[in-house]
């Protein structure tokens, strides 16, 4: 893992908490989180205004928004 790896911002409202995970750990991270403390449900996850925000930087890279 490298020290330039970008930190993604990830939200649990239930735990009112929010937290940097680097990218490459953010699916393991959010998974363990939920499984711990929420049984598996997906309560923990990537902010959704980052999740937005990346999805519509995919979309306009592809040519979606052509």
């Amino acid at each position: 893992m490298s020290d330039d790896q970008p930190d993604v911002p990830v939200i649990c409202p239930k735990c009112d908490t929010r937290t940097q995970v680097p990218l490459d750990d953010v699916s393991e991270s959010v998974a363990r989180h939920n499984d711990q403390l929420h049984d598996g449900e997906a309560v923990a996850e990537v902010d959704p205004a980052i999740r937005e925000h990346l999805a519509d930087r995919v979309a306009e890279d592809i040519g979606l928004l052509d």
